[in-house]
């Protein structure tokens, strides 16, 4: 069985990308596979990102506008679907910020992923966000999501996935919530980190193993000041601008929080901190021994898009796709897992971490 997928707030593909890379075959030899159908973001460079990577460079099946503006029946006449996948904006959502939540300008986004349920009626849905989520409005926002999306027609299954568990190099925590339409009788269950144990994750070999060409895609290097230059001389792999014993004409003169990652160096030895795409100097996460940003192709590496996968836009539009993406072989471990459940392929599994329990009709979540 092929599975058509929709997607809303796309992004450049990390989604898409492992989408299209996850296949199977049953035991009675039935072959299960997902393939692109439509997508829309509201960003060009993102658009475009997506439909050279994923679609070949055509863009017909990629719709870049507002969502709130965006017809469906538009979608829908480009292809039925069997698979929904949404990331919804996470940034009233996320830790670091005014944490708005659902009463912020992106919080309400989810209503159109529970808007595309109910009117698509896809087999199966996908949708991520920040693990701020369930905090948000006091935990309120996130009861209210499972619970529309519960309502939709499924049954769902939210887990706080820790990619870095899943062999990606990067220490990335995203809440997915995987949701199977009531009346096909299918479980979903997490798949357990377990088989990924070994895989060697740490930034160095995601950097360097093996070596990105000079002329690579997107790997253009950042003219930092001599200052930012001096101050990373002082700065140890692991540590921050915070942290690191720094003199003290080099120290940051930043008042209230001190954000963790402010000029902090990879440990090369670890995975990567969180890679994001918004922040002004200091958050683009820096090399462990040489006085310097990653470039766009080493945050991609992290992130564990391929090489040959190309970023369209200004370098700081780049910066932002990847920032914002998820990472596609951690995705992908879940994809396989959804195509195991509906080819009836056992496979190692866990308890999801984020519990669902009714009591006076309401969806009450702890985790």
């Amino acid at each position: 069985m092929k599975f058509k997928l929709g997607e809303l707030f796309s992004g450049p593909g990390g989604i898409g990308y492992a989408a299209t890379t996850a296949q199977l075959v049953a035991d009675n030899g039935e072959k299960f596979s997902i393939e692109h159908a439509w997508a829309t973001d509201y960003d060009k460079d993102t658009c475009n990102t997506f439909a050279h990577n994923i679609c070949n460079g055509k863009s017909e099946s990629v719709i870049c506008k507002d969502i709130r503006k965006l017809d469906f029946d538009k979608l829908q006449n480009i292809s039925d679907i069997e698979g929904l996948a949404f990331g919804f904006p996470c940034n009233d959502f996320s830790m670091v910020g005014e944490q708005k939540g659902i009463n912020g300008t992106f919080g309400p986004l989810y209503s159109y992923g529970v808007k595309a349920l109910r009117k698509f009626k896809p087999m199966w849905f996908l949708a991520e966000n920040v693990g701020g989520l369930r905090n948000s409005n006091e935990g309120n926002a996130f009861k209210t999501i499972l619970k529309e999306l519960e309502d939709s027609g499924y049954k769902i299954t939210p887990h706080l996935y820790k990619f870095e568990e899943y062999g990606v190099p990067q220490a990335r925590h995203r809440i997915i919530i995987i949701g199977i339409r009531n009346d096909l009788k299918k479980t979903f269950k997490v798949p357990s980190p377990a088989p990924y144990k070994d895989i060697d994750n740490t930034s160095r070999t995601a950097i360097e193993n093996p070596p990105i060409p000079e002329n690579a895609l997107n790997n253009e290097y950042t003219k930092h000041a001599p200052q930012v230059i001096e101050r990373l001389k002082h700065i140890k792999p692991g540590e921050n601008a915070f942290n690191a014993n720094l003199p003290k004409e080099l120290e940051l003169n930043v008042k209230g929080a001190k954000i963790s990652q402010i000029y902090k160096r990879l440990h090369p030895e670890k995975p990567s901190y969180t890679v994001t795409g918004s922040g002004g100097g200091g958050t683009h996460v820096y090399h462990w021994s040489e006085n310097r940003a990653l470039t766009n192709r080493e945050r991609a590496r992290l992130q564990t898009f391929p090489d040959d996968f190309m970023f369209l836009g200004s370098k700081e539009s780049v910066r932002k796709q990847i920032g914002m993406a998820v990472p596609s072989k951690g995705v992908k471990v879940i994809f396989d897992s959804i195509l195991k459940t509906f080819a009836d392929i056992n496979y190692e599994s866990i308890d999801n971490n984020i519990k669902l329990e009714y009591r006076d009709a309401r969806c009450l979540a702890f985790g």
